[in-house]
C-alpha cells in the first residue's frame, strides 16, 4: 500500500512580508514533498496564513482598512512570493475561514466537555488611551526582578524571571506609550498539566529531534503552567462560542489551521477529512518548523488533539536559524532581503540549492555567504552539473538530428554506479540530510564529467576518422554522458524543479520519475539545447544587497534609534518563563549591535541637541512608517522633521504638544515626501517597540541638553 503523508509548514503570520529567513523552512519542506511525490507517494503538502491577533487588528487601524482587507491583501503577495519560490503547495489556505472556525469550536468544547478548561478571574494592563486590553507583548517596562529596561510584560529576557505584565515597574503601552491601569476579566484556561503524562510518553517517542525533546525536559522540570487560550475583545479572531466578548488567543486557532486546510483541500478532491485527521488512521502527518515555536507545538497542539480524540502528529521536524554573511539579518546591510526582492535580481533555483546544499536533520542555524553562495552555485551547478549537457547535447544534433545511440553503449558500468547511488540519495532525503544527498550527487556529477574530459566530444568530432567512418564514437559518447546527466537532473528535482522541467523538454518526456534511472535511454529523440541556467553575477548579488540597504533605509527614515540593554531574541523562550512568542514563525535572529567608524569627543561635541515641542503630528500619506512631525524649537523657531515612528504611534495626535529631544544642526535630507530639517531621539529596538526620549520636567523648546 503506498504511503499516504500529509505535511506543512508553520503558518506564516499575515502582517508581514516574507523574508529569506522563512524561505529557510518552506524551501526545505517543498524539497521533501517533491521527494516523495517524485517516488510515487500519495504526499500532500498543506499550509495557510495566520491571520488573527491584535498586531493585526492594530496595522489595519493604522492603514484605514478592516482586517480582513489587510490579511485578503497579505494572502496574494505571500501566495506570489511563495510561487516565485517553485514553492508549490497543494493548498494554501486562511486560518480566517468557516472550517477553522468550525474545528476551532469542536476542539474547545471537547476539550472542556472532557473537564480540561478552566474559567477564573486575572487581573489585567488595560490601555485607555487605546479602549483595549494589552496581551502580554503590549506592555512594555522594567524588569521587577533585576530592574533591566524595556522588558515585555510576560518575562525578562535578561534574568529569566517571570511575572504578571502589571508587576512591571514603569509599565507603558507599546501601542501609544501611556501608562496601562489594572483591570479585572474572567478568562479561560488549558489544563496542560492534566496531559503530563501523556506529553512526557510523547515527546520522548522518536516523534521530536533529540535536542528537542531535551530542550522540552526543561519546561518539565519547571511544571507545565495553565495555558490562557482567550483574549477580551477587541480582538481580532473567533469569539469563543460560550463566552460572549471573549475570543480564541490565536495560537490556539493558528494550528488548528493545518486541519482547517486540509479540510478544504478534501472538499475540493474528494477526499476524506477523517483519514488523514481521526485518532485511528493509515496516514503520516508531519509538521515542519522552527525552534522558536517548539513550545505550541510539542506540548500545547498535541495536548489539544488529544483531549478532542484527534490523532497526534508522526514527527514534528523543527530547524534553526538564518544568518547572512555570518551575521543576524540586517536592514542597514542590505541582507535583511525580502523574497519579492531577492526575485528582481536572481534566479530562485540558486536560493533553493544553496539552502539544500546547507540543511542538515539538526536544528542548527545556518548560514548565507554571499560570497560563498556565488562561488558554489556556480562551481556545482554550472559548472559539474549543467556541463555535461552543454558539452555533448549540441553533437547530438548537430551530426545525428537529435538521435541518441540506437543501443546503449558500454559504459564500463558508470549507468550501474549512479542507479546504485539513488538508494542512498533517497535515504538522505527522507531523512532531511539535504547537505548529505547534495554532496553526493555533486560527486556523481565529478565522475560523469571525468568521463566526458577522457573521451573528449569536441576531440572526436575534429578528428578525420570520425568522418571516415567511426560514426559511433561521438554518439556513443554524448548518449552516455547525456544518460548521465539524466540520472543527476531527476535527483536534483526535488530540489530544482524549474531546472527539472526545462531538461524534461530537452528529453522530449512529459515528466520524469525516480524509477525512470534505472532504464539507460537509447534511440530517443532529443529537442534542441537551449541554455539551462547561467552563472550568477557577483555583481547582481550586489545590486541585491543595494537595493535591499536601500529599502530599509527607505523605511526607517531619520530617528535615531538607541538600542535597550536587553535585546530581544527570537531563539525562543526562556525555559523559566511562560512563553509568549509572536504568532508568526520567527525563523530569523534580530540584528545586532554592529560598531559604526570611531568617532572623537570632538565629533560628538558638533551635536547640537535641544528641546523641542510636537506642534503638530500627522501620518504621511503614502508612507507605511512615516510621521510628519511639526515642531517648536523656541527662539529658533519651527522645523519639521519627518520620523519613522507611526508603527510605535499609530495615532499621530496623541503626539501633540508632547516635548522631545532632537538633533537641531543635522543637516536637512530631501525626502520624497518633503524636507526633513533635524531628527528627533527615540529608544528601543524598533518596529512598534519605538518610545520616544523626553527631557526633565520643566524644560522649555530651544533649550539646549548637554
Amino acid at each position: 500500500m503506498s504511503r499516504r503523508i500529509l505535511v506543512t509548514s508553520a503558518l506564516p503570520y499575515a502582517n508581514g512580508q516574507i523574508h529569506l529567513g522563512h524561505l529557510v523552512e518552506y524551501i526545505q519542506t517543498d524539497i521533501w514533498v517533491r521527494y516523495h511525490k517524485l517516488r510515487g507517494r500519495k504526499c500532500v503538502y498543506i499550509c495557510a496564513d495566520d491571520t488573527h491577533g491584535t498586531p493585526i487588528m492594530i496595522r489595519a487601524r493604522r492603514e484605514g482598512i478592516t482586517p480582513k482587507e489587510l490579511i485578503t491583501r497579505m494572502h496574494g503577495e505571500h501566495t506570489r512570493d511563495f510561487a516565485g519560490f517553485a514553492i508549490d503547495f497543494d493548498n494554501y489556505y486562511s486560518t480566517d475561514s468557516e472550517e477553522n472556525r468550525k474545528i476551532s469550536n469542536m476542539i474547545y468544547e471537547k476539550n472542556r466537555d472532557s473537564g480540561h478548561m478552566d474559567r477564573r478571574m486575572v487581573r489585567q494592563a488595560y490601555c485607555e488611551t487605546d479602549g483595549m486590553f494589552l496581551p502580554d507583548r503590549f506592555v512594555r517596562g522594567t524588569c521587577p526582578s533585576c530592574g533591566a529596561l524595556d522588558q515585555y510584560g510576560d518575562a525578562c529576557e535578561v534574568c529569566s524571571s517571570t511575572y504578571a505584565p502589571l508587576d512591571l515597574k514603569d509599565s507603558r503601552c507599546a501601542v501609544c506609550g501611556a501608562q496601562p491601569v489594572e483591570r479585572e476579566s474572567e478568562h479561560i484556561f488549558f489544563k496542560l498539566g492534566d496531559f503530563e503524562p501523556f506529553l512526557k510518553e510523547w515527546t520522548r517517542s522518536g516523534r521530536l529531534q533529540e535536542e528537542m525533546a531535551n530542550k522540552l525536559d526543561e519546561w518539565f522540570k519547571e511544571g507545565l503552567k495553565d495555558w490562557d487560550i482567550s483574549r477580551d475583545g477587541p480582538y481580532f479572531g473567533f469569539e469563543i462560542p460560550d463566552a460572549p466578548g471573549k475570543y480564541f488567543y490565536v495560537w490556539l486557532d493558528a494550528p488548528i489551521g493545518y486541519m482547517a486546510s486540509t479540510m478544504n483541500w478534501c472538499q475540493q478532491v474528494g477526499q476524506n477529512f477523517a483519514s488523514y485527521w481521526a485518532s485511528e488512521v493509515h496516514a503520516d502527518v508531519y509538521h515542519f518548523i522552527g525552534k522558536d515555536i517548539l513550545y505550541f507545538h510539542t506540548l500545547f497542539w498535541p495536548a489539544l488533539l488529544q483531549g478532542a480524540g484527534f490523532r497526534t502528529p508522526t514527527a514534528i521536524f523543527a530547524h534553526g536559524f538564518l544568518t547572512v554573511n555570518g551575521m543576524k539579518m540586517s536592514k542597514s546591510r542590505g541582507t535583511f532581503i525580502n523574497a519579492r526582492k531577492y526575485l528582481e535580481f536572481l534566479d530562485p533555483e540558486y536560493l533553493r540549492y544553496y539552502y539544500a546544499a546547507k540543511l542538515t536533520s539538526r536544528v542548527d542555524d545556518i548560514d548565507l555567504n554571499f560570497e560563498d553562495f556565488v562561488q558554489k552555485v556556480n562551481s556545482d551547478l554550472v559548472g559539474k552539473v549543467i556541463n555535461i549537457a552543454a558539452r555533448t547535447a549540441n553533437f547530438i544534433h548537430k551530426f545525428y538530428e537529435g538521435n541518441l545511440a540506437t543501443q546503449y553503449p558500454d559504459d564500463g558500468g558508470l549507468h550501474k554506479q549512479f542507479v546504485q547511488a539513488g538508494e542512498e540519495i533517497g535515504q538522505y532525503y527522507e531523512a532531511r540530510e539535504y547537505a548529505r544527498a547534495m554532496r553526493t550527487i555533486m560527486r556523481l556529477a565529478e565522475e560523469a564529467n571525468r568521463f566526458v574530459e577522457a573521451k573528449a566530444p569536441w576531440q572526436l568530432a575534429k578528428e578525420e576518422r570520425f568522418t571516415a567512418g567511426f560514426p559511433n564514437a561521438l554518439q556513443d559518447t554524448c548518449t552516455i554522458a547525456l544518460n548521465l546527466f539524466r540520472i543527476l537532473i531527476t535527483y536534483l528535482k526535488p530540489v530544482l524543479p524549474l531546472l527539472g522541467r526545462k531538461v524534461e523538454h530537452l528529453f522530449n518526456v512529459a515528466a520524469f520519475n525516480w524509477e525512470d534511472c534505472e532504464r539507460p535511454w537509447h534511440h530517443e529523440k532529443l529537442k534542441p539545447f537551449k541554455h539551462l541556467m547561467v552563472r550568477v553575477d557577483p555583481q547582481k548579488v550586489e545590486d541585491l544587497l543595494q537595493a535591499s540597504r536601500e529599502e530599509g533605509e527607505a523605511s526607517s527614515p531619520p530617528v535615531a534609534s538607541v538600542s535597550s540593554p536587553s535585546p530581544a531574541s527570537s531563539s525562543g523562550t526562556s525555559p523559566a518563563s511562560s512563553p509568549s512568542p509572536s504568532p508568526s514563525p520567527s525563523l530569523f535572529q534580530p540584528e545586532s549591535n554592529d560598531l559604526a567608524p570611531e568617532v572623537t569627543i570632538d565629533d560628538f561635541g558638533k551635536v547640537d541637541l535641544r528641546v523641542a515641542r510636537i506642534v503638530t503630528a500627522e501620518a504621511v500619506p503614502g508612507a507605511d512608517k512615516l510621521l510628519k512631525l511639526t515642531l517648536d524649537l523656541g527662539t529658533l523657531g519651527m522645523r519639521t522633521v519627518f520620523a519613522g515612528i507611526k508603527t510605535a504611534y499609530p495615532v499621530p495626535e496623541t503626539l501633540n504638544g508632547r516635548l522631545v529631544v532632537m538633533v537641531a544642526n543635522l543637516k536637512p535630507r530631501k525626502m520624497k515626501f518633503g524636507l526633513s530639517e533635524g531628527m528627533v531621539l527615540a529608544a528601543g529596538p524598533g518596529g512598534s517597540d519605538v518610545f520616544l526620549l523626553a527631557p526633565d520636567a520643566g524644560a522649555q523648546p530651544g533649550m539646549r541638553i548637554k
